[in-house]
C-alpha cells in the first residue's frame, strides 16, 4: 500500500490534543490508530469509537470521527449497542485493564460468544493509572516489582491473563502487540477492523509515571513462532500462557457469521420482522 499523504493523515486528527503523561504507550496507539483509518480509506463519518473510564477513555476525543465516552466497565455494550442500531458503521472498543477486567469483566465474555463485529482494543499498563497507580487486574507481582503506597506490602493476587480469556470466551479474532513496535500494532489494528467478526487486539501500554514496564517487555516480548497455527485454538491458549514470555502478533482467527448476520437470520425466520405474520402463526 502506497503511503498516506500527511495532509490525509491528519485529517483523522480530533481538535483535541492528547494529554497522556510523556513517555505514555498510548500516544503509540493513537498514532497507529490515525495510519489504520487512513491505510484503509475509512470515512470519519461512518467511524465511532467508544471508550471507558481511565487515561485510555479520553481517545475518541483525539480522533476526528464519532465518539462515545462511557462509564465505567461499559464500553463493550455500548459499543455493541452501536452496531447493532447501525451495522454500516465501523466501531471501535477502546478501553484499559482496569476497565475492561474489573468492573467490565462480564461484558467481555458476552461480546466474544456473540462475535459483534466491533475491534476492541485493550490498553494494558497493568495498573490504575488515571487514579495514582492501584494495582490493576493485570498487575504482575512475580515479574515486575510493584511497591506502592496502595499496597506497600506487594501484590498478593494472581493476574489476569487477558489474551487467554478472549481465545477461552470464543472471540473469533485474537491478537497481541506492544506500544513500542508500532508498525505491527498498526498491522493488528488493520486486521482488527478487516475481519468480520469480534476482534480483539491487546496492547502492552507500558505507564511511565507508576509502572514503567518498558525494559521488562523489551527481554519478554517475541515474535509470534514461526509457522503458528492461526487457525487452532487450542495452540494459541497454550502460547498464550508461556511462563515469561509475551507473543506478539495475531493468535487465532476464524470467519463466520457474525452478530448482525445472526440477527438477520432471526429475522427471516420470523418474517422479515412482520408483526402481522407472526401474531398469524399463533392464531
Amino acid at each position: 500500500m502506497s503511503p498516506v499523504a500527511p495532509q490525509v493523515l491528519k485529517s483523522y486528527h480530533g481538535n483535541v490534543k492528547p494529554v497522556w503523561c510523556p513517555g505514555c504507550g498510548d500516544f503509540s496507539v493513537l498514532t497507529a490508530t490515525y495510519q489504520a483509518l487512513a491505510e484503509l480509506s475509512l470515512d470519519p463519518a461512518r467511524v465511532i469509537i467508544a471508550s471507558g473510564i481511565g487515561c485510555s477513555g479520553r481517545f475518541p476525543a483525539y480522533v476526528n470521527s464519532y465518539g462515545f465516552h462511557g462509564v465505567h466497565g461499559r464500553v463493550l455494550p455500548t459499543a455493541t449497542g452501536m452496531k447493532i442500531a447501525n451495522p454500516d458503521l465501523t466501531v471501535m472498543a477502546v478501553g484499559g485493564d482496569g476497565d475492561g477486567l474489573a468492573i467490565g469483566g462480564g461484558h467481555f465474555a458476552h461480546a466474544c460468544r456473540r462475535n459483534v463485529n466491533i475491534t476492541y482494543i485493550m490498553l494494558d499498563n497493568q495498573i490504575y493509572g488515571l487514579t495514582k497507580g492501584q494495582p490493576s487486574p493485570t498487575t504482575m507481582p512475580s515479574l515486575v516489582e510493584y511497591k506502592k503506597t496502595h499496597q506497600p506490602y506487594g501484590i498478593i493476587e494472581d493476574r489476569i491473563n487477558p489474551v487467554a480469556m478472549a481465545l477461552a470466551y470464543g472471540a473469533s479474532f485474537v491478537a497481541r502487540g506492544y506500544s513500542g513496535k508500532v508498525a505491527q500494532v498498526l498491522d493488528l489494528i488493520k486486521q482488527g477492523i478487516a475481519h468480520r467478526g469480534f476482534s480483539f487486539v491487546h496492547i502492552l501500554s507500558p505507564c511511565v509515571t507508576f509502572y514503567p514496564t518498558y525494559d521488562f517487555f523489551k527481554q519478554s516480548t517475541v515474535p509470534m513462532p514461526e509457522g503458528h497455527d492461526e487457525g487452532s485454538r487450542l495452540d494459541a491458549i497454550q502460547l498464550s500462557q508461556t511462563p515469561g514470555k509475551f507473543y506478539l502478533g495475531t493468535f487465532y482467527r476464524h470467519e463466520g457469521p457474525d452478530f448482525t448476520e445472526r440477527m438477520n437470520m432471526v429475522k427471516q425466520k420470523a418474517g422479515k420482522g412482520d408483526l402481522n405474520l407472526i401474531v398469524q402463526e399463533y392464531t
